[in-house]
């Protein structure tokens, strides 16, 4: 599955040819460097392991100083692995840039949620809340009832309610491709990704693209 490493700069708008506006998130993708080949016959399944973000020598710990070291690269922050079907053909040291994908394709993004901290059920779950008519004074945000009193006697694990909202590893699928400039190492993907500004993402391509 090819894919890429890469940051969340921003949101900004395009044009395209008929003048229509098309919201569009910038990310700095790659380079990346090829740090691992996983193959079917010495791991029992097909990867490849990239890296991005350099950084200084002290801020990694000595086991990740000797697996970059001997791949002969340098110095990376991130390193995520990306499964293929077949025997990849890519070699510890290639350099993967923003042309992995072309103009018009789809893909997914994976990052962070934004965290919101501590969130009611209505927030947190879009729950419509109590009725704000007959006098009600105080359970207008309120989830409701969520379970019955004798039987069971408790609350099932897993029910919604109120919460820690964000902060967990999300992906948005099927976003197309809307620009593509190696040369700065940019990609910009139609429609809004997760996370902050800076945020790390990983871009890959969609595993529920519609084939024609």
């Amino acid at each position: 599955m090819r894919g890429i490493i890469g940051k969340k700069v921003g949101m900004t708008q395009l044009f395209d040819k008929s003048g229509a506006v098309i919201p569009v998130t910038i990310i700095e993708a790659g380079p990346c460097y090829v740090t691992q080949v996983k193959t079917a016959d010495s791991d029992e399944y097909n990867a490849v392991q990239l890296g991005f973000e350099e950084v200084a020598e002290r801020k990694l710990s000595k086991g990740e100083r000797g697996h970059l070291k001997q791949a002969g690269v340098p110095n990376l922050r991130h390193l995520r692995e990306f499964r293929y079907k077949a025997t990849p053909e890519f070699k510890i040291g290639d350099v993967v840039k923003a042309d992995v994908f072309q103009e018009g394709e789809l893909v997914d993004v994976v990052g962070t949620s934004k965290g919101r901290g501590f969130a009611g059920a209505v927030k947190r779950y879009g729950f419509a809340g109590g009725p704000k008519t007959h006098g009600q004074s105080d359970r207008h945000r309120t989830p409701g009832s969520r379970g019955a009193g004798t039987t069971p006697g408790h609350t099932y694990p897993g029910m919604r309610g109120p919460g820690h909202m964000g902060d967990a590893r999300t992906t948005v699928q099927n976003l197309k491709v809307a620009l593509v400039d190696p040369e700065r190492n940019l990609i910009a993907v139609r429609g809004a990704i997760p996370g902050s500004r800076g945020s790390l993402v990983v871009v890959r391509e969609a595993v529920k693209a519609k084939k024609k």
